[in-house]
């Protein structure tokens, strides 16, 4: 059967299946699921902001989508895998709240995303799938056995990407 692994904000854990990561309110934030096929390991990280360059306190890799892809691929490279053989799929990147103006710096989902997609392309790490974007939070649970992600939403139903 197997665990259910429980990823917490700014936190990454890896698994290999038949065990699943599950990560729990996804709204601006992203999860970023990377795993290789073949080994059937994936690792789930779930991001809050786009860059660790800007923040006074970076010392959570986890907590940002340009170090926290870094450890990833840090971590699966030491369990055995590939980056040849990498694949990704991400969900959340949401915009939970309406704020008058039209200022990018709110605009924290989609700053997520982009930041999320650039960095997966500097380490020519596939995307393959995404679900970003809208106004609702998320709920994913990945299964590195089959590489399928699962999204749940309250009001939008659930989907498998």
């Amino acid at each position: 059967m197997g665990r259910i692994i429980q990823v917490g904000m700014a936190d990454l854990k890896l698994a290999k299946a038949p065990d699943k990561l599950i990560t729990a309110g996804l709204g601006s934030c992203i999860g970023i699921c990377i795993y290789d096929r073949s080994l059937k390991l994936g690792c789930l990280a779930h991001i809050m902001l786009p860059s660790s360059q800007n923040a006074k306190n970076n010392q959570n890799r986890a907590k940002f989508a340009d170090s926290a892809i870094e450890l990833v691929l840090e971590e699966m490279e030491k369990q055995g895998a590939r980056r040849s053989r990498l694949l990704a799929k991400i969900a959340g990147g949401a915009q939970m709240f309406k704020f008058s103006g039209e200022s990018d710096i709110m605009k924290i989902g989609q700053r997520n995303a982009v930041a999320v997609e650039e960095n997966l392309e500097k380490h020519k790490i596939s995307l393959v799938a995404k679900d970003v974007g809208g106004n609702y939070g998320r709920t994913i649970t990945f299964a590195p056995e089959s590489g399928e992600l699962l999204i749940r939403t309250i009001g939008h139903g659930e989907r498998i990407i």
